[in-house]
């Protein structure tokens, strides 16, 4: 279990220093994987991808069986000036039907056997407008980040992370736009649907609010404070607790690769420990992996959010440890490898 955070300097403190994967494992599982009964090369970036995960569990030999999909839920004061297609409300109607059972990421975690939880985050308290001012206080920024540090269970295998928030594109783009520059137009996408009127003017929301916190930002938790949101911060803290509990991590679309991103612009090798489970339709996300050097597992054309892209990848992960764990070598199963 890990420690409470006792401010945002105790939060990069623990983020720079975190352990990295253990390479004697890492090595142990390059060496069995030589020795299964395939051709060298034969399954691909699977085999990159169980010797990943068996470095960062410490084993040659791995196993998933305690995966974990977190939903983490907020609202935005931006959405006052019509940047999504969808009223705030709609944010607790969905964790309501998260709680049910009925949504999309409750239908793929089920599939891939993985516990799901949700955590809606002060949604009747809207953080603030970030062109009016910073989207959220030190304080605040600390309880978001505390929420996601504590919702990761240290017994989990592997970790998702997903949102629900009415207009948490538009952060996100912000978010971006912010950390690698380029222009507010490289950034914006559509989100939930809006027309060109309603593009033209989520991505001046986007280069308003860059602009007005540009001196500010730092690194990824100022840039966090300043644009962000309770749910995207959030899932920065559960992927930073991930990484201190060696516990794998499959980043989903948009709004995740961009919490990742704050997390990665604070320090260089705070991403070590994540996959990118997917390429979303969001127009921006090709361009957020490549700015993260993630290449995805899959590309389906969806943009849903909530996890659901990185909880269907947890399939081709367990595919991959199930191949290494499970198939026996040339000695073992008498078979001559040349």
């Amino acid at each position: 279990m890990l420690s409470p955070l006792t401010s945002l300097d105790d939060f990069r403190s623990q983020l720079v220093q975190a352990p990295g994967a253990d390479q004697t494992s890492a090595a142990a599982a390059a060496a069995r994987n030589g020795q299964l009964t395939k051709p060298p090369g034969a399954l691909g970036r699977l085999e990159d991808l169980a010797i990943w995960y068996g470095g960062w569990r410490r084993t040659d030999r791995p196993e998933i069986t305690s995966s974990q999909v977190i939903v983490f839920a907020g609202n935005h004061g931006v959405t006052a000036q019509g940047v999504s297609a969808f009223p705030s409300e709609v944010t607790a109607q969905m964790v309501i039907n998260f709680e049910h059972g009925g949504a999309a990421i409750n239908q793929l975690a089920k599939l891939a056997g993985a516990r799901m939880d949700v955590h809606a985050l002060d949604l009747d308290k809207p953080v603030q407008d970030f062109t009016m001012g910073p989207a959220m206080s030190e304080a605040e920024l600390l309880a978001a980040l505390q929420a996601g540090w504590q919702a990761v269970d240290p017994a989990a295998d592997l970790l998702v992370v997903g949102e629900m928030g009415i207009g948490n594109t538009t952060p996100a783009a912000a978010l971006a736009f912010a950390l690698f520059g380029g222009e507010a137009e490289d950034w914006t996408g559509r989100g939930t649907g809006v027309d060109d009127a309603g593009l033209a003017n989520k991505t001046r929301v986007v280069r308003e609010g860059a602009a007005l916190h540009g001196a500010d930002i730092k690194d990824g938790l100022d840039a966090l404070a300043c644009l962000g949101g309770r749910e995207i911060a959030a899932m920065a803290g559960a992927i930073a607790a991930a990484r201190l509990l060696n516990i794998p991590v499959i980043l989903d679309g948009f709004i995740c690769c961009a919490a990742a991103a704050c997390l990665q612009r604070t320090s260089d090798s705070a991403l070590d420990h994540a996959i990118a489970g997917h390429q979303s339709a969001e127009s921006a996300h090709p361009a957020l992996l490549a700015k993260l050097g993630k290449e995805p597992l899959l590309s389906l054309g969806l943009r849903l959010g909530e996890g659901s892209g990185a909880a269907l990848a947890i399939q081709v992960l367990k595919g991959a440890i199930a191949c290494h764990s499970g198939m026996a070598t040339f000695a073992e199963a008498g078979v001559s490898d040349g």
